[in-house]
């Protein structure tokens, strides 16, 4: 049998942040009196609970973090695990082809994707992960075995060196995943093609996110030789 998942229960009133659609949990906004943090792992699951012990859902815990809890799923069955994993992937990557028509994008923007603590970058049959986060570092076999099934990469880096990762008390690393990579990246976008290093460049190797301020900028810019 599993060991129980933990209640973590907040102060009365402290869940309407929650409620309206944030999901991070401050320390201050716990009853430690009823649940205390000490206790918990970096990274352990638990269920977040208001005041009156009416389950918000499941989130994973870091009790030497300010942001002491991240909530994961709304439904308390769904903790973040394998089967998570690979369907809140499939969920970005539906909506990133969508969007885009080459496979260079960000997948995966944290919780937006429903995914606290993670960013992956995708470069064609190369992912790039950046885990920030305790929990998310607590999964990270079953998340390279999720983008594994979803996205079928060729290599996957783990840059797991953000000055964020500190905050969490956790070590800053960087390593490849079933042998090593190129040095540079290849990068499509909006009709230019970009090198960038692989393992020197800053967080993941290139701002997706910037992909429009780019796109704009471009009208502004002469080619060369023009």
């Amino acid at each position: 049998m599993h060991d129980p998942i933990p209640h973590l229960q907040l102060k009365r009133g402290e869940e309407r942040r929650l409620r309206g659609g944030h999901l991070w949990v401050f320390s201050n906004e716990v009853d430690t009196e009823k649940t205390p943090l000490k206790p918990l792992q970096p990274g352990q699951a638990v269920i977040l609970c208001d005041s009156r012990g009416k389950t918000i859902g499941s989130a994973y815990a870091n009790p030497h973090s300010l942001i002491c809890a991240r909530l994961v799923s709304r439904d308390s069955r769904h903790l973040l695990n394998e089967s998570l994993l690979v369907h809140r992937l499939k969920v970005a990557l539906a909506l990133r082809e969508r969007l885009y028509p080459e496979p260079y994008y960000r997948l995966v923007y944290g919780e937006s994707d429903g995914l606290p603590g993670l960013v992956i970058d995708r470069f064609d049959n190369l992912c790039v992960v950046q885990i920030n986060t305790a929990g998310m570092e607590a999964v990270k076999d079953e998340l390279v075995v999720a983008l594994q099934r979803v996205v079928k990469p060729s290599h996957i880096l783990i840059r797991a060196d953000s000055s964020m990762r500190e905050l969490e008390g956790l070590e800053r690393y960087a390593e490849w995943i079933g042998g090593a990579g190129p040095e540079t990246l290849n990068v499509n976008e909006n009709g230019g093609r970009f090198v960038a290093p692989t393992t020197g460049g800053q967080k993941t190797g290139w701002y997706f996110d910037h992909r429009a301020n780019r796109a704009a900028l471009a009208k502004y810019v002469r080619a060369p030789g023009c």
